[in-house]
C-alpha cells in the first residue's frame, strides 16, 4: 500500500469516527430537547396529584384512542376548581379556572416539550424547567417558556367533557 492510500484510509477513519461523534451528540441534543421546538416527546407520566381541591392529577388510560374526536376525557365533577387534570394518553391537560368553566391546552411544554404534570391555584407547572402557565389562557407565567399552550377543543355535555 502506498504512503497515499495509507492517508486516505486514516482520513476515511477519522471522518467515520467524527460523524459517529456528531450523531452521538445530536441525539443526547434531542433528547434533550435542544431546541426551543415543540416537537412532541414528553417526560414520564404517573400521578402528580396534590390530593385537594385545586390540585391536579396525570391520568392514563388504556385503549382511550390517543386524542380521536368525541372521545370522552373525564366528567366535570373530575376536574377539581382551580386545578386541572393531565390526560397523558391524549396529551392534553383540561383545567377548571372557575367553577364551570372548562378548558383545554396541549400538555406538551412549549419550551422543550416535556409533558406539564401539575395544575394548582390556577397555574399548570412543567416539572422539566419549571415553567408555568396560566390555567384559564394557557399563556406562560414564569420559566424558560415565552409562547402560550396551544388550545385544544372540547365540548361540555350533560356532565362529561369530550375532546371536540
Amino acid at each position: 500500500m502506498s504512503a497515499t492510500q495509507g492517508r486516505r484510509s486514516l482520513l476515511g477513519r477519522r471522518t467515520v469516527v467524527a460523524a459517529v461523534g456528531a450523531a452521538g451528540a445530536a441525539a443526547a441534543l434531542t433528547a434533550c430537547g435542544g431546541s426551543d421546538g415543540s416537537d412532541g416527546s414528553e417526560g414520564s407520566t404517573g400521578s402528580g396529584g396534590s390530593g385537594g381541591s385545586g390540585g391536579s392529577e396525570t391520568v392514563e388510560q388504556p385503549g382511550s384512542g390517543g386524542g380521536k374526536g368525541g372521545e370522552v376525557l373525564a366528567a366535570t365533577a373530575d376536574i377539581p376548581k382551580g386545578g386541572g387534570v393531565v390526560f397523558a394518553a391524549q396529551k392534553v391537560v383540561v383545567t377548571q379556572p372557575q367553577p364551570g368553566e372548562f378548558k383545554a391546552f396541549s400538555s406538551t411544554c412549549t419550551h422543550q416539550g416535556c409533558a406539564v404534570k401539575d395544575v394548582s391555584d390556577g397555574t399548570i407547572t412543567c416539572p422539566c424547567h419549571n415553567s408555568t402557565f396560566d390555567a384559564a389562557t394557557g399563556g406562560p407565567t414564569g420559566g424558560p417558556a415565552t409562547r402560550p399552550l396551544p388550545a385544544r377543543e372540547i365540548t361540555v355535555e350533560g356532565g362529561s367533557i369530550r375532546l371536540a
